[in-house]
């Protein structure tokens, strides 16, 4: 008897997947003349390409080369400025792939290939090449990419790099990178609270920064943003006043506010988390001084013995014993909250 059942195969054999196939066989023609009917001219460089896969890639190219202008006519030459050849290369051999080498190019090849993803409107291609470099991020390249991220409004990784230069701060204001910032750029750094460092060290920074632009650079503005009565009155007269670059008057005024205010007061840096406790391992926190160092840190304030939840220590007159902990990056503290062994409420 024949079976009038349709056949049945197997879920893993019943779609053909042969994607890779067909990334290498129009990879292949990447760069090829054959069948290319349009030429692209980037850096005095030629990159011949095959206008339907680009119009089928990405809206930009549909509109440019098929949008009635000189582009769409046969054999068309498109002149690109401001664009570099080895990025566009590596923006061809996406277009025909749908794959990028990240780890392997240059950091300014990198950068300028994230800035064609978004002048072309290629957002997943933006999304990934910002969290490549999200995981890249060190002294030497965090401004560079931050100025980059900042032109693009690319807010992750904007935020990702003013983190970074949160943690690292005194590091950043010596790299070359620093000098390199933008001024929008270099303003969005040093205003905020979080960026803690010094504030000599701020204004050393800014200082070169200043030398660094001389022509062009508004110095009253890029000053604005060092915190002078956060300096002690030594480095404001030995370090500050010989410079040159803020008036007599805003020393006068830092002085008069740092010797008015009370300490609390004063505009400090630091991280503020709120509603968080900083004083955890979560936080990178670590306890210098004190017995049973992991339980002081566990953040539980409910379960705890003889033996876990707090920390002993014996109380000396000369008070060089105690409790000690070091918190993992320079912080705002609003309140600081201690709980006794015996849960006394004193």
């Amino acid at each position: 008897m024949s079976n009038s059942h349709p056949l049945r195969p197997l879920a893993s054999v019943s779609e053909i997947d042969h994607i890779h196939l067909l990334s290498e066989q129009l990879g292949a023609l990447v760069l090829g003349e054959e069948y290319s009917d349009v030429t692209f001219v980037v850096e005095g460089k030629r990159f011949p390409a095959h206008r339907v896969i680009l119009a089928a890639r990405c809206h930009y190219f549909r509109a440019l080369l098929y949008g009635g202008m000189k582009e769409s006519q046969p054999q068309a030459e498109v002149r690109l400025e401001e664009t570099r050849a080895e990025a566009f290369s590596m923006l061809l051999n996406y277009l025909y792939t749908g794959r990028a080498s990240l780890s392997s190019a240059r950091e300014e090849v990198l950068l300028d290939f994230l800035g064609l993803a978004h002048r072309y409107g290629l957002q997943p291609l933006e999304d990934s090449t910002s969290e490549f470099l999200r995981t890249v991020l060190h002294t030497n390249n965090v401004c560079l990419v931050f100025d980059v991220a900042s032109l693009y409004s690319l807010s992750a990784l904007s935020a990702a790099c003013c983190a970074y230069m949160d943690r690292h701060g005194p590091e950043v204001l010596n790299s070359d990178g620093f000098l390199q910032l933008s001024k929008t750029a270099l303003l969005t750094v040093v205003k905020r609270d979080s960026f803690a460092a010094s504030e000599k060290e701020i204004f050393q920074a800014l200082s070169r920064w200043c030398r660094h632009h001389e022509e062009g650079a508004d110095t009253q503005e890029v000053m604005s943003a060092v915190r002078l009565p956060l300096m002690t009155l030594t480095e404001m007269l030995n370090v500050v006043r010989p410079s040159g670059l803020l008036s007599p008057d805003d020393l006068l005024d830092a002085i008069k506010t740092r010797s008015e205010s009370r300490n609390m007061d004063l505009n400090y840096r630091g991280m503020l988390i709120p509603e968080e406790n900083i004083a955890t391992m979560k936080y990178g926190a670590q306890v210098m001084k004190g017995e049973l160092k992991s339980a002081l840190l566990d953040g539980d304030t409910q379960n705890y013995d003889l033996d876990h939840g707090f920390s002993r220590h014996p109380i000396e007159d000369d008070g060089r014993a105690g409790i000690q902990v070091k918190l993992g990056q320079s912080s705002i503290i609003n309140h600081v909250r201690l709980l006794l062994w015996d849960r006394d409420s004193r």
